[in-house]
């Protein structure tokens, strides 16, 4: 509430000549007194005159706070009068001071926005928010302690995530329900305390708490923590204080949310990218889409399976030292999966220096022989070219593909699954690659009538699979 002195307003230039004028048309005698009853006769030229106590006397006062006194010597009527008009010039004088404090706090606030608007849209960083709420609600309210507490999802708990003054000190977790922190948290309303220590929900850390504030850290769905503020003196936080601090709070809550879903979405690609280097990027992506836990389920589905070997592998490790083989078929590795990649496929595994990969899973493709042969002449074309000269002259490999139904998806056990694929057609592509020689691709018949408008082939033989009746018919890719 705007403080007003009456003796000021009394004496200003464009207000006495109006309360003088009414008393010299009323020509009625009368002394004015301060709220103490200490006479300002004197300072408003007003003629001095003797006081009793049994004079009628009215008050000067703006709601329930008294001002002052108007003491006078005649009728009660005319006493009103002068007491009406210089209440009205009173009540106008709080009114625009109201009004002016109510522009100064609404400039505040806007500028306290606009302050914490600007620091925090150049910042992706969670704790650096916090820091720079704790130190802008410092800045604006007096305290001795302040925090911010994000919530855990993984503990069920609000933590803290940055502190200052006797708040560093504390190790504090609280649950959604806890402590006065809790309960704003849970309510999703701010809360002002002047006697915290005497608040039932009030959890004692061994140091003196008077004046509390907390307030939400509201997002679109959902609240994401607290921030606290605190004083260990005596201390009387005002509701303006509250306003203040709850405009800053709201602000800061969109950057923290930004923050944390960045920090998330950096995690994920974290974990994406990981997972990519040990899964394909479509097995990858499916494990990290899966809205549930990723269980041992299959299904039967056409693809089209490539197996590739390097000829010789055994008689080129005696020819170089282990770090040394192992870096160029990391190399060697590194362009074929990206040729597979390139047409849609999944690479299954590495069986040494064997590469077996899958066209049509977990994502069906339409021309999956043709992904599978394309692949197939450019990791040999590749190899032709490879900027790596021994590479170039020694990793020659044979390419057996296959296409038909197999049954495909994570089989192993809860504590370890590998998507993968079995059934005949994977069997027969094995065979094809052992028969291929060096820069040779077959393929079964299957494969043969998909992709035969696009590719030239070669008829190659037959190939006896125990088990079956008829011979495989095989075919090579000239390229």
């Amino acid at each position: 509430m705007p403080s007003v002195n009456l003796k000021k307003v009394l004496l200003k230039t464009e207000v006495k000549p109006l309360w003088q004028g009414i008393i010299h048309t009323l020509s009625l005698p009368i002394a004015i007194t301060d709220h103490r009853g200490q006479s300002l006769s004197s300072y408003l030229d007003l003629a001095a005159m003797e006081i009793d106590e049994t004079m009628p006397k009215m008050s000067i006062a703006i709601d329930d706070e008294i001002l002052g006194w108007i003491i006078g010597d005649g009728e009660i009527e005319k006493l009103e009068q002068v007491a009406n008009l210089i209440n009205f010039i009173v009540r106008r004088e709080y009114e625009c001071k109201s009004l002016a404090a109510d522009a100064l706090d609404k400039y505040r606030e806007i500028s306290l926005l606009y302050t914490i608007a600007s620091k925090m849209s150049v910042c992706l960083d969670v704790k650096e928010i916090a820091n720079l709420v704790i130190e802008e609600a410092s800045r604006l309210i007096k305290c001795t302690s302040a925090s911010v507490m994000l919530y855990d999802p993984e503990t069920n708990t609000l933590k803290i995530k940055a502190a200052k003054g006797t708040a560093l000190d504390q190790k504090l977790e609280l649950a959604p329900h806890e402590g006065v922190a809790g309960h704003v948290f849970k309510n999703a309303k701010p809360e002002l305390l002047n006697n915290a220590m005497e608040d039932p929900r009030y959890i004692d850390q061994g140091n003196p708490c008077y004046g509390l504030i907390c307030a939400p850290i509201c997002a679109k769905e959902n609240v994401l923590g607290v921030v606290n503020i605190s004083n260990s003196t005596q201390v009387n936080y005002t509701s303006q204080d509250l306003k203040l601090f709850t405009a800053l709070v709201t602000q800061a809550s969109g950057a923290i949310e930004n923050a944390i879903l960045h920090t998330n979405k950096l995690q994920e690609e974290r974990i994406k990218n990981n997972l990519e280097r040990y899964l394909s990027p479509q097995v990858a992506q499916a494990v990290i889409n899966a809205e549930d836990e990723v269980t041992l389920t299959t299904n039967k589905r056409k693809i089209a399976m490539l197996f590739s070997d390097i000829r010789n592998f055994t008689t080129k490790c005696e020819e170089l030292e282990p770090e040394r083989l192992v870096a160029y078929l990391n190399e060697y590795f590194t362009e074929m999966v990206d040729v597979i990649f390139s047409q849609q496929g999944t690479v299954n595994k590495f069986v040494g220096d064997m590469i077996v990969a899958m066209f049509g899973a977990p994502a069906a493709i339409a021309d999956r022989e043709y992904c599978a042969i394309s692949a197939a002449v450019l990791m040999q074309q590749r190899l032709r070219s490879f900027p790596n000269a021994w590479i170039r002259d020694n990793f020659i490999t044979g390419i057996g593909i296959s296409s038909g139904d197999v049954i495909v998806g994570n089989i192993g056990s809860p504590q370890h699954m590998d998507y993968t694929a079995i059934g005949d057609e994977m069997n027969i592509a094995s065979r094809l690659q052992g028969m291929a020689q060096g820069g040779q691709i077959l393929v079964t018949r299957s494969v043969y009538e998909a992709a035969i408008a696009k590719f030239t082939f070669r008829e190659f033989g037959t190939l006896p699979v125990k088990g079956k009746k008829n011979l495989v018919e095989i075919f090579e890719v000239i390229y």
